[in-house]
């Protein structure tokens, strides 16, 4: 099988994640040249991308939607990249009128080869990309624009569990988040059914944990439980079918669901999760899994009926 990104690729057959390569950081008290600004700073998302999905969370939670102006890209991305087009969820680009997002890389560095990824927060002051790493946005919106945040008091990483949650983050990075990635790029056997053992072993151990506590620490969301709600809400709609992990549905994990259905009814919660964009990027765009690219019409799932984790 033909690999879907060839430069991502081992020889045999696993695939291997590129770098992000624009790294600046913002900062609220001066100390980088880019300042925590209001109107300064623009971020291009894919619903369909759980990686940019968890910074759109971010700016909503903190209550940065004044700060940070938003712009969503059509979920079809073919060979020319993620585009800006006219549609249901999502817009031309209103800051540069750049047609496809390839052309913000473009502008940040001409000699970019790489794979043209979301989210980038965008820098209308220099015109350029600051940070195109989820990691970074997410850490920057709950600490260096506090100050222009209306949710001030909102803290997705609390000092006292930084370390514990720093080392669930990489672990679900590793084995979840990535791992349904690891999965259903593989072009071999052998990586596919390892990576594959080895998410569902991550979610066995999550439902065990998650049996004793409301959240992944306690009764408090973080940003871990973001990180992994970003892959949990695609699991049983792309990840289980198109991604072939399926030893089980999140469905058939009575705690991880119910978590699932908890974290999702969280206000703006539901506002931030499109399962079309989702069905429609992963099945259509994803040509050397999908040849036909026929969007399935299931599954059929209901996320807001009564989850009974208030009780935890």
């Amino acid at each position: 099988m033909k690999p879907q990104f060839p430069t991502e690729q081992s020889e045999s057959g696993e695939f291997q994640r590129q770098e992000d390569a624009f790294r600046e950081w913002i900062s609220a008290d001066g100390s980088t040249p880019y300042p925590a600004a209001t109107g300064r700073y623009h971020l291009y998302v894919s619903l369909a991308c759980p990686w940019a999905s968890r910074t759109v969370i971010f700016r909503m939670l903190k209550g940065l939607e004044d700060a940070i102006g938003m712009t969503i890209v059509d979920p079809i991305r073919d060979e020319r990249g993620w585009a800006f087009r006219d549609g249901p969820g999502h817009s031309t680009d209103p800051v540069n009128d750049f047609k496809f997002l390839s052309e913000a890389y473009a502008a940040t560095d001409p000699n970019f080869d790489g794979r043209v990824t979301v989210p980038v927060l965008w820098d209308k002051e220099t015109k350029k990309i600051v940070n195109n790493c989820e990691d970074d946005i997410c850490r920057m919106f709950n600490d260096a624009f506090n100050a222009v945040a209306q949710n001030k008091d909102v803290d997705l990483f609390p000092k006292e569990i930084a370390q514990g949650q720093e080392k669930l983050s990489d672990f679900l990075y590793d084995h979840v988040n990535n791992g349904v990635y690891k999965a259903g790029f593989a072009t071999h056997q052998r990586p596919y059914e390892i990576s594959c053992l080895k998410l569902f072993e991550a979610l066995d151990e999550l439902e065990a944990r998650l049996s004793q506590s409301r959240y992944l620490f306690g009764n408090r969301i973080v940003e871990a439980d973001w990180r992994l709600f970003c892959t949990l809400i695609r699991f049983d709609v792309v990840y289980h079918g198109h991604f072939k992990c399926n030893l089980r549905r999140i469905i058939d994990y009575p705690n991880l669901q119910s978590y699932l259905m908890d974290l999702y009814q969280q206000p703006g919660i539901a506002d931030t999760v499109n399962f079309d964009h989702i069905k429609r990027h992963y099945y259509m765009t994803h040509t050397e899994i999908n040849p036909t690219r026929i969007v399935p019409i299931g599954p059929a799932l209901d996320l807001t009926k009564g989850h009974g984790r208030e009780k935890m």
